[in-house]
């Protein structure tokens, strides 16, 4: 997606001026020009580690609160920008790589694992992610492809990590 010069700085002014387009854009990781997408699972690493802290049942809460409020934010700045999942938007990948580590240990071996997967599915889009994304449009449409990238990513993470143990 090509964007003139005028319209990427009209964007960035407008995630850096206000708060729900910055969440939106994964604190400004999704102003990257290039894989904004990568950038934005990067920032999600932290995120899951300062929530990795909490008990299981916590870090669910936690992360079905953020997931619920990233439908709201993405439908938002999609709706502002006039572009459905504009791919600056990046809130819904963060929610995804926090579902990817559910219960899973919190080391960099993980995590990397966790961001290797994650990505894989997010950029692959097997069936039915594709066609959640095609099919499914406003807020839900851009997060639900992420949330179940997350989902098929973390039942890869299981078997490993029970193949290991």
């Amino acid at each position: 997606m090509t964007v003139p010069l005028a319209k990427k700085q009209l964007i960035k002014r407008m995630v850096f001026t206000n708060p729900l387009h910055f969440l939106s854009f994964g604190f400004g990781s999704g102003l990257m020009p290039k894989a904004p997408g990568t950038w934005g699972t990067v920032v999600a690493i932290p995120v899951w580690y300062g929530l990795s802290f909490l008990t299981l049942p916590y870090y669910l809460v936690a992360t079905l609160m953020l997931s619920i409020i990233g439908i709201g934010l993405c439908h938002y700045t999609a709706k502002k920008l006039g572009v459905h999942d504009h791919p600056g938007i990046v809130w819904d990948e963060i929610c995804g790589y926090l579902i990817t580590m559910i219960a899973i240990p919190s080391t960099w071996q993980w995590a990397l694992a966790g961001f290797v997967l994650f990505r894989f599915f997010d950029i692959l889009k097997p069936w039915p992610i594709k066609w959640l994304d095609k099919k499914v449009h406003g807020g839900f449409g851009i997060m639900v492809d992420d949330l179940l990238a997350g989902v098929f990513s973390l039942g890869v993470l299981y078997l490993a990590f029970f193949t290991l143990s």
